[in-house]
């Protein structure tokens, strides 16, 4: 990057009214590579493929393209948005400049629990393929709810230290586990599609799993698509890494969509390549899936493959899935970083510091560090907190296209910027804004097959009323009373988001 590019984003930065204290290291492939590591379809899938096939069957895949278009939509909007906002925290910086104190704080608050949780989910879908491969190489690992823990404790120390020694090294770890992903994902997959296929092409319209036992089709293939929900999210963190990412006006749009389209066309090819290849009676396996005799994708890698084969393949997606949770830890921590440095977040003074050698804040990467392992304590299956933190991302998005479409009412954008929707803005404002709604609507539908009550957590002993709340509810509830509390008496008397200066006349 040239001296005078670099200074002209500093500049750009300077109009927000912040200095340039993180290293600006990110190029266009870096900047996609973090986005799509955030997506991760491997780690998506594999932490809610039982879910998704248990409870919908073969048809469930149907659930892929429905949500990839729908995240599309809201990803067009956001890319739009960050072509504007070139800063650190995403839809908390958004509504800072888009709408007012009172509203970018909560949803800021909201969002960056939201990464918390996620990067916990992440970290403990890490065992659900590494102990297996352990195991294959010879070691017996109990694959138990201590091992699982453990292990998912263990990737979080070491992610959290990744991200102190600086983005430069995460993007480096970052490039290379999207290569594996992709490839690793796309070959493999077309390897089982063409030399171990047991099942028609046409398994993929047996429904009845969705109608087993009298139940209502809709709502079993709305409770399965929790598995394509998980997967496709986190393609703002192209734009959370804007301070760290060259010329991000122009690339960090370009990276939203491109890892949005890129994990579409990867996860539908490994979706049907792994139905494709479930070997026997398909009704019978979506059975034991149901039961917990089964432990899709898994077992259909290890029982088609040979095992050199099916070890390397295990070992591809733990790299895929580490990678994803360093990109999510990193984009949480940069939220943090944002929302702290104008105050927003307690103590942030104290831990927000920028390490004038790593060029990272050091105590943020702690402080998100042990707020991921929080929920460890109440671990009872990878599937539980993937939920609740999809759940939360999506209320995150809804909040943030409500401020996006107001400022739109008001006449937003005024300014030109590389990426612009046009008049097609409003139009897809809304339907990400009904998209949205639609799913949080699906979050909070009562069943506990996808959203089962608080008294299945360990650790927790709560009355009856309070034990029957279902978890999402609960962690959206604990969330929103504590931010609110602080907010009352920390946060009510802060001033108003100073405007952003106008741009620098060009030199002539």
């Amino acid at each position: 990057m040239s001296d005078e590019a670099h200074h002209a984003d500093s500049r750009d930065l300077a109009r927000f009214g912040y200095q340039q204290e993180l290293r600006r290291a990110l190029g266009v492939y870096s900047s996609f590579a973090v986005a799509f590591s955030y997506i991760s379809p491997s780690t998506g899938i594999f932490t809610l493929y039982a879910l998704g096939i248990g409870i919908g069957g073969p048809a469930f895949i149907w659930s892929w393209p429905i949500v990839v278009i729908g995240q599309l939509i809201i990803g067009l909007n956001f890319a739009e948005v960050s072509s504007h906002f070139p800063v650190a925290g995403s839809v908390y910086q958004w509504t800072k400049y888009l709408s007012n104190r009172h509203y970018s704080w909560f949803t800021g608050w909201i969002y960056l629990f939201a990464g918390v949780l996620t990067v916990t989910a992440v970290d403990v879908t890490v065992p659900i393929v590494l102990i297996p491969l352990l195991n294959n190489l010879g070691l017996n690992i109990p694959n138990n709810t201590g091992s699982q823990v453990t292990i998912g404790a263990i990737v979080l120390v070491s992610t959290t230290l990744l991200n102190i020694f600086g983005v430069r090294l995460v993007a480096i770890v970052n490039n290379t586990g999207v290569v594996f992903e992709i490839l690793g994902m796309v070959v493999f997959a077309l390897v089982l599609l063409f030399f171990f296929r047991h099942q028609s092409p046409s398994v993929v319209f047996d429904t009845s799993a969705l109608t087993a036992g009298g139940a209502n089709p809709y709502g079993t293939f709305f409770a399965a698509m929790f598995m394509s929900l998980f997967v496709i999210y986190g393609f703002d963190t192209a734009s959370t890494l804007a301070e760290e990412t060259k010329n991000p006006r122009r690339e960090a749009p370009r990276a939203v969509i491109a890892a949005i389209v890129g994990a579409a066309i990867i996860g539908a090819i490994f979706l049907f390549a792994t139905l494709l290849a479930i070997p026997g009676d398909i009704d019978k396996y979506v059975a034991d899936v149901s039961a917990g005799k089964a432990a899709p994708p898994v077992d259909i890698i290890t029982g088609n493959l040979p095992g050199w084969a099916a070890n390397m393949y295990l070992f591809v997606v733990f790299a895929a899935i580490y990678v994803c949770c360093l990109a999510i830890q990193t984009s949480t921590i940069r939220l943090a970083f944002g929302m702290a440095r104008d105050g927003k977040l307690p103590f942030g003074n104290v831990f927000n510091r920028v390490n004038p050698t790593l060029h990272t804040p050091v105590g943020t990467c702690i402080v998100i560090g042990v707020l991921s392992a929080i929920p460890l304590l109440y671990y009872a299956g990878a599937g539980i907190i993937a939920i609740a933190a999809t759940g939360m991302i999506y209320l995150s998005y809804i909040l943030g296209n409500i401020a996006i479409l107001l400022a739109r009412f008001r006449g937003w954008p005024k300014e030109n910027a590389p990426f612009k929707l046009g008049s097609w803005g409003m139009v897809v404002n809304v339907l990400g804004l009904v998209w949205g709604i639609s799913m949080i609507v699906n979050f909070l539908w009562p069943r506990t097959s996808s959203n089962p009550p608080l008294s299945l957590l360990p650790n927790v002993s709560l009355p009856g009323f309070l034990g029957n709340i279902p978890i999402f509810e609960a962690t959206v509830g604990v969330i929103v009373v504590v931010g609110a509390i602080y907010y009352v008496f920390a946060q009510r008397g802060m001033p108003e988001t100073q405007a952003i200066k106008p741009a620098e006349a060009p030199a002539v």
